[in-house]
């Protein structure tokens, strides 16, 4: 034994074998001489009745005082109880925020991840998740482990988000696919949220005790604040004729039409199969929504569209794509270019769901017809159940899809003028309500409630 001093340590002796070289005034603190001429500093303890060494540098890269100094402090935390060279081991073993992304992606993807409503998350939200994960979360806080993480970390990330800093225009796997990641605050809102749904399945896990999203404030998204006044469904009304018109997008015009006379869901819509429409019942059937089995009572202006499609087979799509059992593929980048350059560019099918929902608000129907209507959570409870649509509920899409269809044809008329206007529909929409009505006695007073 000698002290440990930069002399002492440079005139070591090369053996053949391992050894090391203790201090002579810090017990616990030596140096290991390896027979290649290496030169380590390590630390010896004892602990829950176990020798530990834990190794704290290379001789050249530490020096024998700063070897000391650090020797010191981790000789200070056993007699405080610690085990320094547990924590190294639990920390070289900590599991990174990618790490954990993909084990969550994992049971995702094997339904063992749950959703708000505690089903399995459906395969459009696993695919939106794994882009919001590959584009922004792993990017910026990837390398990170998770027990390392703060509210700063999450706060910072969203900020990077807000301000574009992972904003990529990459290539897909789909044919001719690309991904426009742009970031803004809805972007940040939506991600930040999913990340703390991420750590939250990590405390589950037992991985972290705490979760770092709680408390961050996240931006508004405002996503749903715009709604299509009667100028823009005149406008969106020219805009569909003239790419039925020009043939190229007559098929994404017709979907835009029936988005904007249900309220439906664009998914719901391009996914629509010929055996979900219910012509006599007046509705659609959707065997799989955002909200799982679900019931979408329809107007007389998307059932004359539809019945002319009733030559299809059940299993085919309304609106098929290219592919035999494929839906239309083209939406997404076909609404884009159909938009452009007109003053409704930028908005998203979304608009056309709250337009719908606002215009039903607007005409005094109350939130639980509205929420069955355009299949909101609070409007499935019994919709799960029905069998034959109540007739109110048929008139109120039927108000709804013919004041929208008005709009969208350019016809100049007023509340009192649509009120007045319903005679020449009532017949035809009775013979729908006679069919689907289990009192057809009720028919001719229900119709007469038209508002």
């Amino acid at each position: 034994m000698t002290k440990l001093t930069k002399r002492t340590v440079d005139a070591t002796e090369i053996k053949s074998s391992d050894y090391v070289m203790w201090d002579e005034e810090l017990p616990g603190f030596g140096l290991r001489v390896f027979r290649s001429g290496k030169r380590s500093y390590v630390v010896q303890y004892r602990a829950a009745g176990r020798s530990r060494r834990i190794t704290i540098g290379l001789h050249g890269v530490w020096t024998p005082e700063e070897a000391r100094r650090e020797a010191k402090v981790l000789l200070g935390q056993v007699a405080r109880g610690g085990n320094p060279a547990e924590e190294r081991k639990l920390d070289r073993e900590a599991i990174t925020v990618k790490e954990l992304c993909a084990r969550y992606l994992q049971d995702m993807r094997n339904g063992l991840v749950l959703g708000k409503r505690g089903r399995p998350k459906k395969a459009t939200t696993i695919s939106t998740d794994i882009g919001r994960i590959e584009r922004h979360i792993v990017p910026l806080l990837g390398s990170r482990r998770v027990r390392d993480l703060v509210r700063s970390d999450i706060t910072q990330a969203m900020k990077d988000i807000m301000a574009g800093k992972t904003r990529a225009n990459v290539k897909t796997d789909k044919l001719r696919g690309r991904a426009i990641v742009r970031g803004g605050a809805g972007t940040a809102a939506r991600t930040i949220g999913l990340f703390g749904g991420i750590l939250t399945y990590a405390v589950e896990l037992g991985i972290v005790e705490q979760n770092p999203v709680h408390g961050v404030r996240k931006p508004k998204d405002q996503v749903n604040a715009r709604r299509l006044s009667e100028q823009d469904y005149r406008a969106l009304g020219d805009i569909l004729r003239k790419a039925v018109e020009d043939g190229q997008y007559e098929t994404t015009a017709e979907i835009i039409r029936v988005i904007a006379l249900t309220g439906c869901r664009r998914s719901e819509i391009i996914g629509l199969r010929c055996g979900e429409v219910d012509i006599e019942g007046s509705c659609l059937r959707l065997a799989d929504s955002k909200e799982g089995a679900s019931v979408r009572p329809i107007g007389l202006p998307v059932l004359e569209y539809l019945e002319g499609r009733r030559e299809h087979r059940a299993e085919d799509y309304v609106f098929p794509g290219w592919e035999d059992d494929t839906p239309f593929g083209s939406f997404p980048r076909q609404w884009t270019k159909i938009l452009a350059k007109t003053d409704l560019a930028g908005i998203t099918p979304h608009v056309l769901r709250h337009s719908f929902a606002s215009i039903a608000n607007d005409l005094g129907f109350t939130e639980a017809t509205i929420a069955a209507l355009v299949g909101h959570s609070r409007g499935t409870v019994t919709s799960r159940y029905i069998h034959t649509v109540d007739t109110a509920l048929i008139m109120a899409a039927d108000s709804i899809a013919g004041y929208i269809q008005r709009l969208l044809d350019g016809v100049a008329f007023t509340h009192t003028a649509y009120a007045l206007d319903r005679d020449s529909r009532k017949s035809a929409l009775a013979h729908f309500l006679g069919q689907a009505s289990s009192r057809p006695s009720q028919v001719a007073t229900m119709v007469e409630r038209v508002t």
